[in-house]
């Protein structure tokens, strides 16, 4: 396995857990789900944490869809640089420290927002890389 590829998984396996704080919130203040509640929503409110936590969720579902096929191509066209080895572990560090901020509710200087563009920047960045070696 490429260490591009092993990136890739850990940020899936990232983004397949993040739905867990969602439900153990959601659990935690209504209770389990009953067989009415998948007819009308429960609309009770869920504390902020939760909600958040359901918005890197999201997050991360997003952006998975946008990091995971470049890495595939990448391997396909068997490109791996030292570029695209580093922009794939920034991408998922930048991935793990933006799923506990956004959780937590830490805004310090945005901090949300820098790791989230950190996160971009290294998706373009081995987006170009893998570009400027196939073409």
């Amino acid at each position: 396995m490429t260490t591009e590829l092993f990136y890739l998984l850990f940020t899936t396996i990232l983004t397949g857990l993040l739905w867990i704080p969602v439900i153990v919130g959601r659990v935690k203040t209504r209770g389990p789900l009953k067989p009415s509640d998948y007819v009308v929503a429960p609309t009770s409110p869920l504390p902020t944490w939760v909600d958040r936590a359901n918005r890197a969720h999201v997050n991360a579902v997003e952006n998975l869809a946008l990091f995971a096929p470049v890495v595939l191509i990448g391997h396909a066209a068997g490109v791996s640089t030292a570029v695209t080895v580093g922009a794939a572990a920034v991408y998922f560090y930048a991935r793990v420290a933006h799923a506990l901020v956004h959780i937590t509710g830490f805004s310090l200087l945005s901090a949300r927002t820098l790791l989230f563009t950190i996160g971009w920047i290294a998706f373009l960045t081995f987006a170009f890389e893998l570009l400027r070696k196939t073409l």
